[in-house]
């Protein structure tokens, strides 16, 4: 599985986020914890928010923890919203437009887990895609796939209902045509104004997502895992779970696929 980390808030250094806590999520993509995969060594990305609406995006298909650039740029960015994600890949190839995060305008967004059997029916997911948002269609994961289905949903005027929809109809090709489990996910994606989460299953299973507010920074990490080892004030996310961030604000709510696709 991959992991992921997401930060809104006072703008800090990446780097106290993805390479110097004790668990950073550099240190997660070669010892994650809580996740099948011990090893994520199928690229990484950051997508940054600054001066511009739209954000900055820096992708790669080396080992994060073997990248003096990543290093160096951490050290020197400063952002109050940022994503940062380390790939283990679900079967897709290792290359640079597979890598997360993905960004279209002023979005940016990075997902954790798959859709069961994705290969058995990608010619029908690629079809879900408008073709309004097809030439953003980079590479070849299921994770790209729901972003641009959720951009045709509605994303910019309907967060929550655009990725509920989206999902629901990935979801009916994998039990359709696909194999248990059939969805897990954790997800984060951004305007640039609000930082969003999700962590969904069809089982009991959904990836771990974890949530602090910092007195010290003034602001909020969203991650898979927590970024130091027995630190206190990680909160758990429910499974099931739609969060927004505002600031300090933070609300959540029922994420549900199933009343979407019902709905349709």
């Amino acid at each position: 599985m991959c992991r992921w980390a997401a930060y809104i808030g006072q703008p800090i250094y990446l780097e106290e986020i993805i390479s110097r806590p004790g668990h950073s999520l550099i240190h997660q993509s070669h010892c994650a914890t809580e996740c099948h995969s011990s090893i994520n060594a199928d690229g990484f990305g950051i997508a940054w928010y600054g001066a511009r609406p739209e954000p900055g995006l820096y992708r790669d298909v080396m080992p994060a923890w073997s990248d003096p650039n990543l290093k160096s740029l951490t050290a020197q960015v400063q952002s109050g919203l940022f994503l940062a994600h380390v790939r283990a890949s679900t079967g897709t190839a290792t290359s640079r437009n597979n890598c997360h995060p993905f960004a279209v305008g002023r979005w940016s967004f990075m997902h954790n887990g798959q859709f069961g059997g994705y290969d058995s029916y990608r010619r029908d997911a690629e079809m879900l895609i408008p073709d309004a948002h097809y030439p953003n269609r980079k590479g070849a994961t299921d994770s790209e796939a729901l972003f641009l289905v959720a951009l045709g949903e509605g994303l910019d005027t309907d967060p929550k209902g655009a990725m509920e929809r989206a999902t629901a109809r990935l979801e009916a090709l994998a039990r359709a045509r696909g194999a248990a489990p059939f969805v897990r996910l954790t997800c984060a994606f951004s305007d640039g104004r609000r930082l969003y989460a999700i962590r969904y299953a069809t089982d009991d299973l959904a990836p771990t997502l974890y949530h602090r507010w910092s007195d010290t920074r003034a602001g909020r990490a969203v991650v898979s895992e927590p970024l130091e080892t027995g630190e206190g004030g990680w909160e758990p996310l429910p499974q099931g779970a739609f969060c927004t961030f505002d600031g300090a604000e933070m609300r959540v709510e029922p994420f549900l696929p199933a009343a979407a696709a019902k709905a349709a």
